[in-house]
């Protein structure tokens, strides 16, 4: 089935302005579908959660979709998912409720290749208990991370590691499946970055032997805010969080602080409907409302992942080409696995000035450590990093000429 990158093009308006956008890996552009799932959502009458008016009702129903829609994008029970500000914000609050149960003498392990959100929490959480934080390193030179790089730092004292499933700067994606066997075989467990690898490989938590894993919605063509996702319900029921007296003690609404922000759900249940149309012959749109919509949106999200995934990769195999072709060009993507994002320096040139000579022709592409200052420094980045240029669903072919035509201009001097 051929993927339709035209028709997915016209339903973003941020497009009309004419930008080609290789920044989404910092967070995608929105889908019109999403957009009128939050305005309608604000403008409905609504009110807390419950079940005697109308207003209640609709809350309730919007939590409940939105719940739905990221277990079939995540393969995971609905009541195993956590819905907060941003990915930041729930590690922090997960690893100071797991940590209640560390003390002097557990280890949690952390790895260089991570964004600093899933580093700090973790390393901030074991410090205030006295647990000891032992480092999983990458092989700089190739940007591969593997089980090897785990295996020396995992012990009988280890209680949790926390590892990405791909490099929001490079793009390496760790064998996560494999490094699980790992962890668990110490009795240990597996908390997962999934921001960047989300926006482009369908998940199966589970599957790939995650005990939680994170995703922000707004990387993958949704709304501002963050999810956490355990691969069994039990999980979260094992963990005794800090809240307010009179709020619910239930799973997952025990982990969510105040009131729920009902249009950012519903529009995240109208960017997965949307993720789960990229391959329908008629262009994207909401799921089916029909009975048994999970499993149906669930194979139509695997199938579209499966078309986007053609679709980036052919993309990705025309600019990395170029790219390695020009003079003065250090790239750092060089994992044989990863997403289609890389980071590059020109010899020569300061890396926010390409930015900026990237801007006037139209091009977005930023220039950072982009919060994976680890990762930048292991590098040999320090802390300025490079550039970055990552695609996404309604990336083009004209995109891609633009970028590499603005790149040999600058290349040229």
């Amino acid at each position: 089935m051929a993927y339709d990158v035209d028709a997915i093009r016209s339903r973003f308006p941020a497009l009309r302005e004419g930008a080609a956008h290789f920044d989404g890996p910092g967070g995608t552009q929105t889908p019109d579908v999403v957009a009128a799932a939050v305005a309608d959502t604000l403008t409905s009458a609504i009110a807390n959660r419950g079940t005697v008016t109308a207003a209640e009702q609709r809350a309730d129903q919007v939590v409940a979709e939105c719940r739905a829609a990221l277990g079939d994008l995540l393969a995971v029970d609905p009541g195993a998912v956590v819905f907060g500000r941003s990915a930041t914000q729930l590690t922090y609050d997960l690893s100071r409720a797991l940590a209640k149960t560390w003390g002097p003498g557990d280890e949690v392990v952390v790895s260089r290749l991570d964004h600093d959100s899933n580093v700090c929490p973790w390393v901030q959480a074991a410090e205030a208990v006295g647990a000891t934080v032992r480092w999983a390193d990458f092989d700089p030179a190739t940007g591969t991370q593997l089980e090897d790089h785990f295996a020396p730092v995992l012990s009988e004292r280890t209680r949790l590691v926390a590892m990405t499933a791909a490099s929001n700067l490079i793009g390496t994606r760790p064998p996560v499946r494999t490094i699980s066997h790992l962890v668990h075989d110490v009795g240990a467990l597996l908390w997962v970055d999934g921001v960047h690898a989300t926006a482009h490989d369908s998940v199966d938590v589970a599957a790939l032997g995650a005990d939680f894993w994170t995703c922000s919605p707004y990387k993958l063509l949704g709304p501002h805010c963050g999810v956490v996702a355990a691969a069994h319900r039990s999980l979260l029921e094992a963990v005794r969080p800090d809240k307010l007296l009179p709020s619910t003690d239930d799973v997952p609404e025990r982990f969510e602080l105040g009131t729920l922000p009902y249009e950012l759900m519903a529009g995240t249940t109208a960017a997965v409907d949307f993720i789960a149309g990229l391959a329908d012959p008629g262009g994207p749109g909401p799921g089916p409302d029909v009975e048994g919509v999970s499993e149906m949106r669930r194979e139509r999200i695997l199938a579209s992942y499966a078309a986007l995934h053609e679709h980036e990769a052919r993309l990705l195999a025309r600019l990395e080409g170029e790219l390695r072709d020009m003079p003065g060009m250090r790239v750092y993507s060089n994992a044989e696995r990863r997403t289609p994002t890389m980071l590059f320096t020109i010899d020569g040139h300061d890396s926010t000035d390409v930015y900026r000579a990237l801007a006037e022709r139209g091009v977005n592409a930023p220039a950072s450590n982009f919060y994976a200052i680890e990762c930048s420094r292991h590098l040999g980045l320090g802390d300025e990093g490079g550039v970055r240029i990552g695609l996404a669903p309604y990336t083009n072919d004209a995109d891609v000429e633009r970028l590499i035509r603005g790149l040999r201009e600058i290349v040229a001097g």
